[in-house]
């Protein structure tokens, strides 16, 4: 699903950025604009960030070793950190000092001063495909979502960062072509500076909302509110459990999901039946959440005592009491 779309976003995306940044730098060479450089340089690290995203679905495709058990799915977490750090380095804090450069040396634009308004209007409308396709492949699995959201709880690195990066680059086209226009009407480079300052801000601003989603990834994030309720139905829904326990499930990387739970099961007549009946549960909670291919079900006997102990370790170690007829646990106090 997202795999092949985010791959088709990427490899278009790549595709213009090259060519932009081809014609930026002969139109910075010919007129000597900095919005044209800091532009240039944004394309070469979007080309660069593009490269590393086809780099790290490629490597996450590898398969599980005995180091590494659970594959390397998160791998594409990785890459799309780094995309955020060299977006950041290289395209934002170059274009702020760029900036800072010809405000303090400031000149116009003396030669070929047609060549940056067409080269800037040419990119616009190439970007303009390229953030199309992004945002085609995202409805795909967006659904319902708002944009905010989807890049915000997306699972899938590629997407969210593709569609910040075209959208950073349509923005920073026309900041660029703001301050190319005015110093060529104007006559002052310090408009020139201000485009290069603005192209700068946007990219460190997009730099760091995506370092901070990736980090979140990196991290860990758990099952989505509508899947754990899914997975919950799954597990109950069948004579086989009469309730969860407690459960956690994880991310291994955009399309693995781990669940792992405590359950409590009726009393079986042997093992062989628990085992068909845990078999049938993992069914059931592959078949309501296909991701979901790790499953840890570990079967037990549910105690008031454990339950009243609270919640993390202390309810999970609790060790079972006896049960009165009233249903409390024997040897409490009343009252």
């Amino acid at each position: 699903m997202s795999a092949n779309g985010g791959t088709k976003a990427i490899v278009a995306a790549l595709l213009a950025n090259v060519g932009i940044a081809v014609t930026k730098f002969i139109a910075f060479l010919l007129s000597g604009s900095s919005s044209m450089l800091a532009e240039a340089v944004h394309s070469v690290a979007d080309s660069g960030n593009q490269g590393l995203l086809l780099l790290g679905g490629k490597r996450a495709k590898r398969a599980a070793t005995p180091e590494h058990p659970f594959g390397y799915g998160r791998e594409r977490y990785i890459y799309a950190f780094i995309v955020s750090i060299v977006l950041f380095s290289i395209g934002g804090l170059f274009a702020l000092y760029e900036a800072y450069h010809k405000w303090h040396d400031p000149h116009g634009i003396d030669s070929w001063q047609w060549l940056p308004v067409t080269v800037l209007v040419v990119a616009i409308v190439m970007e303009s495909f390229s953030f199309r396709t992004a945002i085609k492949e995202s409805n795909h699995i967006r659904g319902n979502q708002s944009w905010v959201r989807f890049i915000r709880r997306a699972k899938a690195p590629e997407l969210p960062v593709v569609l910040l990066e075209d959208f950073g680059a349509l923005i920073g086209l026309v900041f660029a072509l703001f301050g190319v226009t005015m110093t060529l009407i104007t006559g002052n480079g310090e408009w020139d500076a201000a485009g290069t300052a603005m192209i700068g801000i946007l990219l460190v601003v997009i730099a760091v909302v995506l370092a901070i989603e990736t980090k979140s990834l990196l991290l860990g994030e758990g099952a989505e509110a509508s899947e754990l309720a899914a997975i919950e139905r799954a597990v109950t829904d069948g004579p086989e459990v009469e309730r969860i326990i407690h459960m956690k499930t994880l991310y291994l990387g955009p399309e693995e999901l781990m669940v792992a739970a405590k359950i409590a099961v009726p009393k079986w007549e042997n093992a062989h039946d628990l085992a068909r009946g845990i078999n049938a549960v993992e069914a059931r909670i592959r078949a309501a959440v296909p991701i979901a291919r790790v499953i840890y079900l570990e079967p037990d006997v549910y105690s008031v005592a454990a339950a009243k102990a609270g919640t993390g370790a202390a309810a999970d170690t609790a060790v079972p009491q006896p049960e009165d007829a009233s249903g409390e646990a024997a040897g409490r106090p009343g009252g």
